[in-house]
């Protein structure tokens, strides 16, 4: 492996096993094997590159939740949610440190005007991804560049994160994706009654 690789490697590790904020340059330099100068040479700083590994961590998490989504090409678009909410509230107990590691480092961002861009470009990347899977759900032409996709994105993308943190808070509060589905459920069909008259 190359230095670059070695050192987000490391990273990656540590996150799990110290958590963003106690993690120093010096534990990446000999959990990588690699010197300070890698570490700038290839991402600038420590939370350069802490914050490059957390966005890989969650862009691959990004794509395994896509593929779940987009298992059944028959699916509706609310069922891929709820495949989707399901999976990612099963998931949250084996990512539990990484979790915590990305919510110390959004902390970070606000005071450090490249970390919090680092951040917006990941979630745009996030954004992107979600309105495609959203335009290929809702078929018959819709684009993943419509406003109204990237919206979707932006609504899918803040249940996940907002049902994430609370499940860190409390996780036997945070509900099933079943809940949340038939909750969501029940709370469309009050709003946009079916009408029975022929």
């Amino acid at each position: 492996m190359s230095h670059r690789e070695d050192l987000l490697a490391a990273a990656r590790k540590l996150l799990e096993e110290k958590g963003y904020a106690r993690i120093t340059a010096r534990d990446l330099v000999a959990a990588s094997g690699t010197n300070l100068g890698s570490i700038a040479y290839h991402f600038g700083t420590k939370e350069g590159l802490l914050n490059h590994a957390i966005g890989e961590v969650f862009e691959e998490w990004t794509d395994r939740l896509a593929q779940v989504a987009m298992a059944d090409p028959a699916a509706l678009p609310a069922e891929r949610g709820r495949i989707t909410w399901t999976t990612m509230l099963e998931s949250l107990s084996s990512r539990r440190a990484l979790l915590l590691s990305y919510v110390e480092a959004l902390a970070q961002a606000e005071r450090t005007v490249s970390l919090r861009e680092q951040f917006a470009e990941q979630y745009r990347r996030c954004r992107d991804r979600v309105a495609e899977l959203a335009a290929r759900s809702l078929g018959n032409g819709w684009e993943p560049g419509d406003r109204r996709c990237l919206a979707v994105a932006s609504f899918v993308i803040a249940v996940c994160d907002g049902l994430s943190v609370q499940w860190l808070l409390h996780p036997e509060d945070a509900p099933t994706g079943d809940e949340l589905s038939e909750g969501l459920a029940a709370m469309w069909a009050a709003s946009y009654p079916v009408s029975h008259e022929a």
